[in-house]
């Protein structure tokens, strides 16, 4: 599992960006790849998996 803190996250649209703790990558998040629900600054465990423009966040939970 990668760590990392919620960057943006648009509860309108559905997406946002997680910043990686550990590369300071950023990863593109959609709601359909959430467990709990997330807010900006909130420290998040994830896996991630290839999408059509780059890596996505999914399976994105609380830490």
């Amino acid at each position: 599992m990668n760590q990392g803190t919620v960057k943006f996250f648009n509860d309108d649209k559905g997406f946002g960006f997680i910043k990686d703790s550990n590369s300071n990558q950023e990863y593109f998040v959609h709601v359909s790849g959430l467990i709990d629900e997330i807010r900006e600054n909130d420290e998040v465990v994830y896996e991630l998996q290839e999408g059509r423009k780059g890596l996505n966040a999914i399976n994105v939970k609380r830490a």
